[in-house]
């Protein structure tokens, strides 16, 4: 019964079929300590984010969560608040428990048992790549997303433009504010240009970014922004400060949550494709999980962004 019930593959699936029906009507739950105790590999797949609060974080897990259900894997949620010693804690509790696998997204610097711990473990890593943790990686195209979107401020005719985004610390922060400085110095135009980098990326930043900038004698006439948490904080302190966007100052947003379309005349903003990213990352892990596939191989899947054009920029 307990082999049928684990979903063994020496049981065929008639049998199986036949012993989950008697189980279910005798109300029977599996004791997952005892199933541990045995060495038995649970059901459990961890995910481990950053910051829930993060309307990317919380796509991801709703994506992964459906993915992996429908394969009778169950999603356990841990956030790291960007700590790497949360992060290796929440390893070693997961991995204590006989995980079937990990997800995660790293923090800047990865604790070296982390990634000794990990070798030992089925794991991916999404969005962001600490090489320290292996060579497996689902990302976002991220300095073609600020290339572009720079770009697209530049074709307006801006001349004095800001980035407000992550630091360099995130491989993340790196590639996008990479991607900004890449757009203005292959456009071969004199542009004046002011980077405000902040970790961890929050409403708070992008709002206290837009008040510095604004202060400034020669202001910005454009704004790129470079991370979902600090989009939410720049449009609000732009509506408080009630500037008329896009004619006295444009707006380039990250991410496009559903009522940016609805702010002001529209925000043009960079649409990043978090729900089929993880659905693919789900996919993938769970074909390497069932057929016990070589999760030790080099493999990377980068989805590309699109730059969605509203009513937000425009001419200065």
């Amino acid at each position: 019964m307990g082999r049928a019930l684990a979903d063994d593959r020496r049981i065929s699936a008639e049998m199986k079929r036949k012993v989950n029906e008697a189980a279910a009507q005798a109300g029977y739950v599996a004791n997952r300590a005892a199933r541990m105790m045995r060495g038995v590999q649970s059901n459990l797949v961890g995910l481990i984010v950053p910051d829930i609060r993060n309307s990317f974080y919380s796509t991801i897990a709703h994506a992964l969560s459906r993915c992996l259900l429908s394969a009778n894997y169950q999603l356990t949620l841990c956030e790291t608040d960007d700590d790497r010693m949360h992060e290796l804690r929440h390893i070693k509790e997961l991995t204590s428990v006989n995980v079937a696998g990990i997800i995660l997204v790293p923090s800047a610097k990865p604790h070296p048992d982390s990634a000794r711990i990990l070798k030992m473990t089925p794991h991916i890593q999404l969005l962001r790549k600490a090489p320290l943790l292996g060579d497996q990686w689902f990302g976002i195209d991220d300095r073609r997303a600020l290339y572009e979107s720079t770009e697209h401020i530049i074709n307006e005719g801006h001349k004095r433009i800001a980035y407000i985004g992550g630091t360099e610390e995130l491989p993340t922060g790196a590639a996008r504010v990479q991607g900004f400085r890449d757009a203005v110095r292959n456009s071969g135009q004199t542009i004046v240009v002011h980077e405000e980098l902040g970790a961890p990326s929050s409403p708070e930043f992008g709002r206290e970014a837009v008040r510095r900038l604004l202060s400034l004698k020669d202001r910005p006439t454009a704004l790129v922004i470079g991370a979902v948490q600090n989009t939410s904080g720049v449009i609000d302190e732009i509506q408080d400060q009630a500037l008329s966007v896009p004619r006295d100052i444009s707006v380039i947003g990250f991410g496009d949550e559903l009522g940016y379309r609805w702010w002001g005349p529209g925000l043009t903003t960079v649409q990043l494709p978090v729900s089929e990213l993880a659905t693919a990352c789900g996919l993938w892990f769970l074909h390497h999980l069932q057929n016990k596939g070589d999760l030790s191989k080099p493999y990377s899947f980068i989805s590309p962004p699109q730059l969605v054009i509203r009513g937000s920029t425009g001419a200065p």
